[in-house]
């Protein structure tokens, strides 16, 4: 019964003097962003380039027989460093000497032949001149005195080639360098016919190293690539000790690459590079110079070109449309767009928007 009163009293009572619950306080904005700038500096970017490459030498000699004869001695250690004028091989001499010496029997007789057609010469060219020759004998004798000088002259030449055959059997090393495995052993006979190689010897004390570039990458370069520095380094990622430079550019693209041979020179002391031999090599050609270096995921893309988002000095992010040189690396070139000092976002990019606010955290 109570209960029920009580449930009336409540009902006569005006709403509006029950009390409404407290409304909740508003909630503050959230916080900008936290995204992660570059300071950027002007500064002169070197232009690095990286490829693959492979070494050969520097100068290249076949050795071969220049005459035919039997090979008597190898006098050479094979794999070992040779200089200029260093004997490699012998050749049996021999059958060279009596060539010499019958050359200089055959001279010997046209040189008499011809003092004597001389003489007759003389004494006919008097008699004609006491009217007591005809002019026709006289004649012949001056003829025969000059057929008998050309053949002294004829004996001369193949005494001397006689002298040069006997010299090349004695096999020396044309170039400094390192010499190769013997092609032929003691008791071979070489130069029958042909030419044979006996063995190579190799410059590569300095060596070089032949590599390409692309189209795209030869046009970019600020300079010419030749006298430009380079460094190789070994397969195991160790870098040589000597730095080269490159001393030739082809003057035309291979058509079926599109890309552009290039060949550099590098001291080679210690005979650590080996031709043959695949390296990277890593070039510099030129600089550019007020240049900006921004990281890969910087720099954005659309429809338009290249961009990167800006944090001014208010926090504001701004769009800021730039020109892009060239890519060192993992890192691109920016020549325009920039100015010195700008905050460029390279970490945090989806959470901002042009327009929006930032707070930015300083990379370096």
């Amino acid at each position: 019964m109570w209960v029920v009163f009580s449930w009336l009293l409540l009902l006569c009572v005006p709403m509006s003097s029950i009390a409404a619950p407290p409304s909740p306080p508003p909630q503050p904005p959230p916080p900008p962003p936290e995204v992660s700038v570059m300071v950027v500096h002007a500064q002169s970017i070197p232009i690095v380039r990286e490829t693959v490459g492979r070494l050969a030498p520097t100068r290249v000699a076949e050795v071969r027989a220049r005459v035919a004869g039997i090979v008597q001695a190898r006098a050479y250690t094979e794999g070992t460093d040779v200089s200029v004028g260093q004997v490699l091989f012998r050749i049996d001499p021999a059958p060279l000497e009596a060539a010499l010496h019958a050359a200089q029997a055959t001279l010997a007789k046209a040189e008499a032949d011809a003092a004597n057609a001389a003489l007759t010469a003389k004494r006919y060219s008097d008699l004609h001149a006491k009217n007591l020759l005809a002019q026709q004998d006289l004649d012949t004798a001056l003829a025969n005195e000059r057929t008998t000088a050309a053949v002294v002259k004829q004996a001369q030449a193949n005494l001397e080639i006689a002298h040069l055959n006997l010299g090349y059997a004695t096999v020396v090393a044309p170039i400094a360098g390192r010499a190769g495995r013997a092609m032929v052993t003691e008791g071979a006979l070489v130069g029958q016919g042909s030419a044979t190689e006996l063995t190579t010897v190799e410059q590569i004390d300095p060596i070089y190293v032949n590599f390409s570039q692309s189209v795209a990458d030869f046009t970019q370069m600020p300079t010419q690539p030749v006298h430009s520095q380079l460094e190789v380094f070994l397969p195991e990622g160790s870098t040589h000790l000597q730095t080269g430079t490159v001393d030739f550019s082809d003057l035309a693209v291979t058509p079926t690459t599109g890309t552009v041979s290039l060949r550099g020179v590098l001291p080679n002391p210690g005979h650590w590079l080996l031709p043959g031999m695949f390296v990277r090599v890593r070039l510099t050609a030129g600089s550019i110079d007020h240049a900006f270096s921004l990281p890969q995921a910087a720099v954005l893309r659309d429809n338009t070109g290249a961009y990167v988002l800006v944090v001014g000095a208010s926090g504001a992010v701004e769009q800021r449309r730039i020109e892009t040189r060239t890519m060192t690396n993992t890192d691109w070139v920016v020549t325009g767009g920039l100015t010195e000092g700008d905050q460029v976002i390279v970490d945090g990019l989806l959470k901002v928007r042009p327009g929006a606010t930032a707070n930015a955290v300083s990379l370096r």
